[in-house]
């Protein structure tokens, strides 16, 4: 019975469309208006962000998509733990400029 459960879970996971295991940068750029973002393009940056920023962090930089001046108002804020992902931000920033150009 655990093993009929775990192929059919896994059958399932295999046949799910790829939005469904998409990370939150790659739905926030799908779902951004910007003219360069395209398919490619975002998977690439999701791809970079899940092996430089942890899961919330990347939800955390997802946000700047539909909310650009919170990315402002990390840039600015006196908080270690803002300026701290902040840093995190930049270097997966240029990870992703080095990656996906």
């Amino acid at each position: 019975m655990k093993h009929l459960l775990l192929t059919a879970t896994l059958g399932l996971a295999l046949l799910a469309p790829a939005a469904a295991i998409a990370g939150p940068l790659e739905n926030a750029c799908n779902r951004s208006d910007r003219a360069q973002s395209n398919r490619a393009l975002c998977r690439c940056i999701d791809s970079v962000a899940r092996n430089t920023l942890t899961r919330s962090e990347q939800r955390r930089a997802a946000r700047f998509f539909s909310e650009p001046d919170e990315a402002q108002r990390v840039r600015m804020s006196p908080t270690r733990r803002d300026n701290e992902f902040w840093a995190r931000y930049r270097a997966f920033g240029a990870a992703a400029e080095r990656s996906c150009s």
